[in-house]
């Protein structure tokens, strides 16, 4: 859903709106575990709020509740509470809806508001492209009639087409008078009642629809392999949703491979084209600033710092695409700003001998980004989790088999570990010693960052990229890295220090000229990769099924029952971790996705082997 937002900066609402019946919801989410909405005009939160209210005072309220809210024009923050200031409990939840506010660019962004038990999933962009994006199974529409009165019969009948597609069993529409076209509303599985013109129309089509899917109580269950950042956000999103979670992790303590370095950066990447990546990277890095801001914040839940990133553009063509980037998409400046060179010179804080006049092309400053210590990530993710948590270290996973309904995890001795309905495999390069993922066409990427005594480094505002990456001070030291290498050597490279330092003198080439008296110190990791350099988020192939299939679709695609992957995060894995597990715990729950329909095709664990399917039919 590539495109620009304008948002609302004034406080003067529309005309007030048609609210929700909220007394008729009620009455219709009695009995549910779980109720969602989809509001196709969010405008002020009206409805929203009237809603959230209702659902709050209700004792007898789903468990949960999910809405879905889509807006082309959203309000900024500050614009939002002061509309809403009047009113003791109005402005109470407009304050909270406030400080959850996403950052205002185009896209899905998933908030919590009180507990988990209430999503909102504010959607930002055109209406009808926005419908064509959502996953779920929606029990009560609201349709706003101003703008969409105005679309073309046939684009009215393919929206309605869609949003039958998204509704649930005897779900509901309040729907102004503008749009109660029987005829229109029949088609797409909806009835008013007596066929008149209607303000409420029923879900009651003519052919079978889909039954909502929730899981049991009692298989509320999961394994999770691997208590890295994948493992510890995949463990505190489902017990975030009451689930159990078995954590095993073959090391007597979490975080001690790729999640083991000293500081990992959390950047969003940028592209001209808005492709999937920079896209994903974007959802990615906004999702994982919320997440953690509920865990306590950066710099006092865990290590680290939102001091900002800075990245600088490595040659002139680079800045000139930067450039085009920056004037056709408009970043709201605390998400993304370009700098020019004498900009950046002048940045404040920024020491006279770390950049120059004859140096720099310019660069992309990240006021929100940063860097958090993965460990610091992990113990919080995992102390999140309570008591519904049970921790399996020091323990080898040596096979899996099915047993009926439940996988069952044993170590090398032959004893059970763990039994479960759902495996989650997220141990990074670990994946090839499970049978179930070694499939996968992934790869162990060996990576070594320099530790930089942060005596002797000018004490930077902000963490500093382009060639490499340089941290603010940790533990005494700044953090330059990380090479790329094909091998799998543990050991610290001579050649692989200078190869970092060779990087900082892109960057700072004042400040390296007594680096050869730099000691080697620093650490090994190893990064696994997709082909595509995207994760791997979702049911895991089943890869002995698939050589007799012949289809086309993802959705067709065998899958191993209850094993799932989170794995292939590359060099991003801190901003990859939490909405990849919530992209997941969603999936695995049968709740609405986070995430547009075409990201998560995007970043399925089938991907590869239907395209290799492809290939192979394709060939003469």
């Amino acid at each position: 859903m590539p495109g620009r937002l304008i948002p609302r900066t004034d406080a003067q609402p529309e005309q007030r709106r048609q609210t929700f019946d909220t007394t008729h919801l009620a009455q219709h989410w009695r009995g549910r575990e779980r109720y969602v909405v989809l509001d196709t005009h969010f405008a002020a939160a009206e409805n929203f709020l009237a809603i959230w209210r209702a659902w709050r005072a209700d004792p007898q309220r789903p468990q949960q509740l999910h809405y879905l809210a889509i807006e082309s024009r959203p309000y900024t923050a500050s614009a939002m509470a002061a509309l809403h200031a009047a009113g003791p409990e109005q402005a109470a939840l407009a304050q909270e809806l406030a400080r959850a506010w996403p950052t205002l660019i185009p896209g899905f962004h998933r908030v919590f508001l009180g507990d988990d038990a209430l999503s909102l999933t504010l959607i930002f962009g055109d209406v009808e492209a926005s419908v064509a994006q959502i996953d779920a199974q929606v029990d009560a529409f609201y349709l706003d009639g101003a703008a969409l009165a105005q679309l073309p019969a046939n684009r009215s009948a393919a929206l309605f087409t869609l949003l039958g597609r998204l509704a649930a069993s005897q779900a509901t529409m309040a729907i102004e008078p503008a749009l109660s076209d029987p005829a229109l509303l029949k088609n797409s599985g909806f009835v008013c009642a007596a066929d008149t013109a209607c303000t409420r129309a029923t879900f009651a089509p003519r052919w079978q629809v889909r039954a909502s899917r929730t899981v049991p109580a009692a298989a509320r269950h999961a394994i999770v392999i691997g208590a890295g950042v994948a493992g510890a956000a995949a463990a505190e999103r489902l017990t975030a949703r009451g689930w159990r979670v078995s954590l095993i992790e073959r090391h007597g303590q979490a975080a001690q491979e790729g999640s083991g370095n000293a500081a990992g950066i959390a950047m969003p990447m940028l592209a001209s084209d808005d492709n999937p990546g920079a896209r994903l990277t974007q959802a990615a890095f906004l999702f994982a600033l919320r997440l953690w801001q509920r865990l306590g914040g950066v710099g006092r839940a865990f290590p680290g710092e939102a001091c900002g990133v800075l990245q600088l553009a490595r040659d002139a063509a680079r800045a000139e695409v930067a450039r085009k980037i920056a004037a056709t998409h408009r970043f709201p400046t605390g998400f993304a700003q370009w700098l020019e060179a004498d900009q950046v010179a002048a940045f404040p804080g920024m020491p006279a001998r770390a950049t120059g006049a004859d140096h720099g092309h310019g660069g992309w400053l990240f006021p929100q980004a940063g860097w958090v210590n993965p460990g610091g990530v992990c113990a919080a993710l995992l102390a999140a989790c309570g008591d519904r948590l049970d921790k399996f270290f020091g323990c080898h996973v040596a096979r899996i088999e099915r047993a009926g309904e439940l996988w069952q995890v044993f170590d090398e001795r032959g004893l059970m570990i763990a039994s479960a309905p759902h495996v989650i495999v997220a141990n990074g390069v670990g994946f090839g010693s499970i049978a179930h993922s070694a499939h996968l066409p992934l790869a162990s990427v060996r990576g070594q960052v320099t530790w930089l005594p942060a005596d002797s480094m000018p004490e930077l505002p902000l963490v500093l990229c382009g060639a490499a990456y340089l941290t603010r001070p940790f533990d005494g030291v700044c953090v330059l890295g990380a090479t790329y290498d094909m091998d799998d050597d543990v050991a610290l490279h001579m050649d692989s220090q200078r190869e970092n330092l060779a990087r900082l003198a892109q960057m700072l080439p004042q400040l390296v000229a007594g680096s050869q008296e730099w000691p080697l110190t620093g650490r090994v990791g190893f990064r696994c990769v997709a082909p595509d350099r995207l994760p791997l988020v979702g049911a895991l192939p089943d890869y002995a099924a698939l050589a007799h299939f012949r289809g086309e679709r993802l959705r067709d695609v065998p899958r191993l029952p209850g094993m799932h992957g989170l794995l292939g995060y590359a060099s991003r894995g801190m901003i990859w971790a939490p909405l990849a597990a919530e992209l997941l715990a969603a999936q695995i729950c049968g709740e609405p996705l986070p995430l547009e329909r075409d990201l998560v095709a995007t970043l399925d664990p089938a991907r590869f082997a239907l395209n290799a399917q492809r290939r192979a039919r394709a060939a003469p």
